[in-house]
């Protein structure tokens, strides 16, 4: 890589350090690491939940996913509007009348304590997880394009997150996503106009080959459920931003950061329409390089994946300076993501396990203690998965697969406290139970039961459907037991 190229990279790094650490003065007390001086403008709550949605993952997966297919991940993104639509009009007002910096505090109203440590315990497995693996996805990417060691990247990428996570708080983390979110949409929006005009016939070029091999098709509309159809697609983006926006502490956080319950709605619609066209974007591009390819503009090296095209791009065939951005583009969606599971995960654990505890002592240092500490080990222990990932990744796959199973039971339980308002505890548990079990069986049957004598017990659904159906169990289970209790009930009285 170029010297103006790395410049341009350290100088992105470096300075998101010190523009975060400078919140430090800022944050005197609980409140203000974990809500901020509720006072953050809307714009940049919005730029924050965009962000937060976004990761490194989407910024090289998409390009490589319409490289390889089509456009059908895209229709994910259709599934927001209706999202976007049941978080302003339902969820923002709910969460901002409980009044708290946690989630999963309105579980634990409706159905005691147990959900709530259930919720916010498979909230923080998740999110260790999503850290490691961002982490060691950045090493991975920055390795192929410098060369750099990926233990290294791994250090220095997670260490850097983490102290302006601790120095800053939620406004270090909110502010520095809305710029890290203006770097990638401009890195993004930069690549398709070199892309445009790289084309040696020029612009219509790249349309005329996309169209002849039907890379915009957004998949088929078939009702088939074991492949990812339109219809598949979009349920499952429904179901899944459904659970983002209403359960998970990513954004229940930023809701509670807005001055006021307008604002919070409106930083909520915007920030998560904002996707729509930015995936747009990141999906013509991997259009954009199939064509560019093809033409015989330059040529891809024998045996290369699709998800390493786009880097590949961006070292070779970028003007200096661009290939710096670009780089600085991909680690800005990481980094989002790491701060702010890092400062959410440690709002949790002081809210959700030491909270009522610290309340009677009255102790704000206790609590900024404990704040600091969680986000330390937070961090430390996200590196570490990131570094056994290098060697040890079928293991963290498993762990990774039966985190999200049970994290997949959050909105089902959810739903129905939200919705089903006279069905109690031992209801819901066994709601939860039922909706487990037949997300573990949906997706660790291909695992398991691959001998021909097994095959028969697998699921034979996609594995986008696991969520929907048992979000859909876990609901209907705990709606008809509850049902069926108090009829009883009722019958004896």
């Amino acid at each position: 890589m170029r010297a103006i190229d790395i410049i341009v990279f350290l100088v992105y790094l470096v300075g998101i350090v010190i523009y975060g650490g400078s919140f430090y003065s800022k944050n005197r007390s609980s409140d203000d690491f974990t809500l901020g001086n509720r006072k953050i403008p809307t714009w940049v709550i919005s730029m924050s939940i965009f962000a937060t949605f976004v990761s490194s993952i989407s910024y090289i997966a998409l390009p490589g996913q319409a490289y390889q297919s089509n456009w059908n991940p895209f229709v994910f993104s259709l599934s927001l509007p209706f999202a976007s639509f049941i978080a302003v009009k339902f969820f923002v007002p709910l969460y901002r009348s409980v009044n708290s910096p946690s989630a999963y505090t309105y579980l634990e109203l409706r159905f005691g304590p147990w959900a709530r440590i259930y919720a916010s315990l498979m909230y923080i497995l998740t999110q260790l997880m999503r850290t490691g693996t961002i982490l060691f996805l950045l090493a991975l990417t920055l390795n192929v394009i410098v060369g750099w060691d990926i233990v290294t990247i791994i250090i220095i990428t997670g260490i850097s997150v983490m102290i302006y996570s601790i120095l800053g708080g939620i406004q270090a983390v909110i502010w520095t996503d809305a710029i890290q979110g203006i770097i990638l949409i401009a890195g993004a929006v930069a690549a398709v106009i070199v892309l445009l005009f790289s084309m040696p016939e020029g612009p219509g070029q790249l349309f005329r080959i996309a169209s002849e091999n039907h890379k915009f098709s957004l998949g088929s509309f078939g009702i088939d459920l074991t492949s990812s159809t339109f219809w598949v697609v979009l349920v499952y983006g429904i179901f899944i931003n459904l659970q983002n926006f209403g359960i998970d502490q990513n954004y229940v956080q930023r809701y509670m950061t807005a001055s006021s319950d307008k604002e919070a709605k409106k930083s909520a619609l915007y920030g998560s329409l904002l996707y729509i066209p930015v995936s747009l974007l990141f999906l013509f591009i991997g259009t954009a390089l199939f064509s560019y390819y093809q033409s015989g503009a330059a040529t891809l090296p024998q045996g290369i994946q699709s998800d390493r095209i786009f880097p590949y791009y961006i070292v070779n065939n970028l003007p200096a300076g661009l290939t710096g951005l670009l780089i600085a583009a991909i680690f800005a969606a990481g980094m989002s993501t790491v701060s702010t599971s890092i400062n959410s995960s440690a709002t949790v654990i002081l809210k959700d396990y030491f909270g009522k505890r610290i309340e009677k002592k009255g102790s704000g240092k206790q609590s900024m203690k404990i704040l600091k500490i969680s986000s330390v080990l937070f961090g430390i222990s996200g590196i570490g998965i990131a570094l056994a990932m290098i060697n040890v990744q079928s293991v963290l796959d498993t762990w990774w697969k039966l985190a999200s199973i049970f994290s997949g039971g959050m909105l089902g339980l959810f739903l129905l406290g939200f919705l089903a308002k006279k069905v109690t505890s031992p209801s819901a548990v066994i709601g939860v139970v039922a909706g487990v079990i037949l997300i573990g069986w949906m997706s660790l049957s291909p695992v398991f039961f691959t001998s021909p004598q097994l095959q028969k017990f697998a699921s034979p659904f996609h594995g986008y459907l696991a969520i929907v159906f048992g979000t859909t169990a876990i609901f209907v289970t705990g709606f008809l037991i509850g049902y069926l209790f108090n009829h009883k009930r009722n019958s004896a009285d």
